[in-house]
């Protein structure tokens, strides 16, 4: 693969990763994940992603240390990665619509698996994360949290 063709797929998935991202802050998926990667693979080529780079991944770990200060808020975190899943698994099983549902059926859990699948992932780098927050910020201490 030749430096033009590695640079060429690099940006594109980049910019992939980002609008990715974006739809995923509002819909189901881990949107500030992609964003974040995105921003770093397009940091390579241009000056304006770099310096966008730094403030969001002080953000993520600002918010990674939180997540886990105390075990009570990660067993939240923990809790809320496995109902992401549970809500995820029973999307895509996709149960009947109930009687109080207003909208026409087959607006009810729409997408089945496409949309399940998504929170399923979501969930589970939910609980990835929340074990590297919970070996880098507690085992070290806050005065690495930042670092």
């Amino acid at each position: 693969m030749t430096n033009q063709t590695k640079r060429i797929a690099k940006l594109t998935l980049g910019w992939l990763l980002v609008v990715v991202g974006v739809a995923a802050l509002v819909l189901p998926g881990p949107g500030l994940l992609a964003l974040a990667a995105g921003l770093l693979l397009l940091s390579q080529q241009y000056e304006w992603a770099r310096r966008r780079v730094e403030p969001v991944r002080r953000a993520a770990l600002k918010a990674a240390a939180e997540s886990v200060q105390s075990a009570p808020r990660a067993l939240i975190t923990l809790c809320g990665a496995l109902l992401v899943i549970a809500v995820g698994a029973v999307w895509g099983i996709h149960p009947p619509a109930p009687g109080w549902w207003p909208l026409p059926d087959r607006w009810w859990l729409f997408a089945g698996w496409g949309t399940g699948s998504t929170l399923i992932f979501s969930g589970i780098v939910a609980i990835g994360l929340m074990i590297y927050s919970w070996r880098r910020f507690r085992s070290d201490g806050p005065e690495t949290a930042l670092s």
